[in-house]
């Protein structure tokens, strides 16, 4: 789409180094999810934040499993560095199929999943989620549409995991403790 390119060049034109050394940040905030994995493992730690941290969990793997492995791959859509000669990525240019954007599914996911448990810490977390996300828009590795898919997808496997597939495993898991204890 024409217009997602004119988007990225005008983001692009209004690059500086302040700028570009902020969304280097932000945009490594979510490479590979590692941060995110990382604080859903310090949350499962600490016994108040256990439940956030099993739910970013939760939110992750759905995460890497359909939109990663199944969405990108089906999708298969070029990066727009690839598709527009004039669209420069910032730093190194990233490997793989652009939609949607994983970073995106991955901050969101997670700051959802926090949001959920406790509206204060969260609203900073979604704050931080969308400058992951428009990190990606501003080095030029995503379409704006690979971003908000990937922004939704986080928020949907956020939502499963809070309200269907936690409280499922908790009520298993009591299930199982409840059976030991009489027998």
């Amino acid at each position: 789409m024409a217009w997602e390119a004119d988007f990225l060049l005008w983001l692009q034109n209004l690059r500086v180094p302040f700028m570009d050394g902020l969304m280097t940040f932000f945009s490594m905030l979510g490479h590979n999810g590692i941060f995110c994995l990382i604080l859903g493992i310090v949350l499962i730690i600490i016994k108040k934040t256990r439940r956030s941290g099993v739910e970013v969990i939760i939110a992750m793997l759905l995460s890497f499993i359909i939109s990663y492995l199944v969405v990108k791959n089906l999708a298969a859509r070029v990066r727009p560095f690839e598709t527009y000669d004039f669209l420069v990525p910032l730093g190194n240019a990233p490997h793989g199929w652009s939609f949607p954007s994983v970073h995106s599914t991955f901050a969101f996911a997670t700051a959802t999943v926090i949001f959920c448990n406790d509206k204060k810490i969260g609203i900073l977390a979604l704050v931080i989620a969308a400058l992951v996300a428009f990190s990606r828009l501003y080095m030029g590795a995503h379409y704006p549409t690979d971003v908000l898919a990937g922004s939704v997808f986080g928020i949907i496997f956020a939502l499963l995991a809070h309200y269907l597939i936690y409280p499922k495993c908790e009520k298993w898991i009591r299930g199982r403790k409840e059976k030991k204890s009489n027998a």
